[in-house]
C-alpha cells in the first residue's frame, strides 16, 4: 500500500501534445458554446472537476466512448460530433493534417497554438506572411472580405502581454509582385518598415540575389513554446495544413530557420527595401 501512494505521489504529469490539446480545445469551446460551466458538466457526467479541466488542457485522454458522452451531454450536432471524434480517434504519430477552405487561419490547432507559443518564426516565398499583412493587402490576395477580416482577427489575438516575438522572413519577390493596386501595396511596404522598429513583429527580407538555396522554395513555420511543451511546426497547402512536433521534422524546420537567418538582412537593411518598395508604389499610386 505504502509503495502504491508513494509511485502516486511521484509519477509524472501526462505531456500534452499538439493533438491533444487541440482536441481540449475543440471540446472547451463546444462546452462554452453551450454555455455550461466546468462544475455542471464534470457534474452531470460524474466525473471529478479535474478530469475535465485536464481534458480541455490535453494532459489527459479518456476513451472515445467517454468523449461521445460528453459530446451528447452538452448537444453537440452530428457533423461536430462526428468531426471531434474523428480527432479523438487521430493515432498521435507526431504528425497530423487538418483539411480547410481557401486558409487556414481559422483552425483551432492554429489559433491555439499561435496564442501558447513564445515565439513563432515564418517563412514565406512569394507573399507578405499572413501575421504581417494589411486587411487591404489580404482581401486583394483572397479577394474575400470575411477571409481578410478572419485573417486580421488572428492577428489581433496575439497582441496580448504574453505576445510571442515573432520572426516573418520575406523572399524579395513578395515585394515585387503587386497584389491589388499600388496603394495597397504602398500601405502594406510602409506597414513592413513600421514593423521593423517593434521588438516583438520583426520581418526580414530574403534577396533575390542570394544564391539558390533550398531553404528559400518552400514556406513554413516553427513555434516554439514554455518548457516543457515540444516546438511545433507547420506547412500549408491550398486546401490543407499539416502540423509536425515528430523531433526529425522539427529539427528540419529548426535548420531552415536557421539558414534563412543567415541569408536574410538585418531588420535595418529590410526597413530601408520596404521604405524603398513602399516609394515606388506610391509613385504609381
Amino acid at each position: 500500500m505504502v509503495t502504491e501512494i508513494a509511485e502516486k505521489t511521484h509519477r509524472q504529469p501526462r505531456l500534452s501534445t499538439a493533438l491533444s490539446r487541440e482536441l481540449g480545445e475543440e471540446l472547451r469551446r463546444i462546452r462554452r458554446r453551450a454555455r455550461m460551466g466546468s462544475a455542471e458538466t464534470a457534474d452531470a457526467l460524474g466525473w471529478s472537476l479535474g478530469k475535465l479541466s485536464k481534458l480541455e488542457t490535453g494532459s489527459r485522454g479518456t476513451s472515445p466512448g467517454e468523449i461521445g458522452a460528453l459530446l451528447g451531454r452538452l448537444g453537440t450536432v452530428p457533423p461536430t460530433r462526428d468531426r471531434i471524434l474523428a480527432i479523438a480517434g487521430d493515432p498521435d504519430t507526431g504528425s497530423f493534417m487538418r483539411l480547410h477552405g481557401p486558409i487556414a487561419d481559422t483552425l483551432v490547432a492554429l489559433a491555439l497554438h499561435e496564442r501558447m507559443a513564445r515565439a513563432i518564426t515564418g517563412y514565406e516565398p512569394f507573399t507578405v506572411p499572413s501575421l504581417a499583412q494589411t486587411e487591404d493587402y489580404a482581401r486583394a490576395l483572397t479577394g474575400d472580405r470575411a477571409i481578410a477580416a478572419a485573417r486580421i482577427a488572428r492577428q489581433e489575438a496575439l497582441h496580448t502581454l504574453n505576445r510571442p516575438d515573432i520572426v516573418l522572413y520575406i523572399h524579395e519577390p513578395a515585394l515585387r509582385g503587386a497584389v491589388g493596386r499600388p496603394a495597397v501595396m504602398r500601405d502594406q511596404m510602409l506597414r513592413l518598415a513600421m514593423m521593423c522598429e517593434t521588438t516583438r513583429v520583426t520581418p526580414r527580407l530574403v534577396p533575390m540575389d542570394v544564391p539558390f538555396d533550398q531553404s528559400v522554395v518552400r514556406h513554413g513555420a516553427l513555434l516554439t513554446f514554455a518548457e516543457p511543451i515540444k516546438p511545433l511546426a507547420y506547412a500549408e497547402t491550398d486546401t490543407a495544413t499539416v502540423f509536425h512536433e515528430a523531433p526529425q521534422v522539427v529539427a528540419h524546420f529548426e535548420a531552415k530557420m536557421r539558414r534563412l537567418d543567415a541569408l536574410a538582412m538585418t531588420p535595418a537593411q529590410s526597413r530601408a527595401t520596404f521604405t524603398r518598395w513602399a516609394d515606388v508604389y506610391d509613385q504609381a499610386a
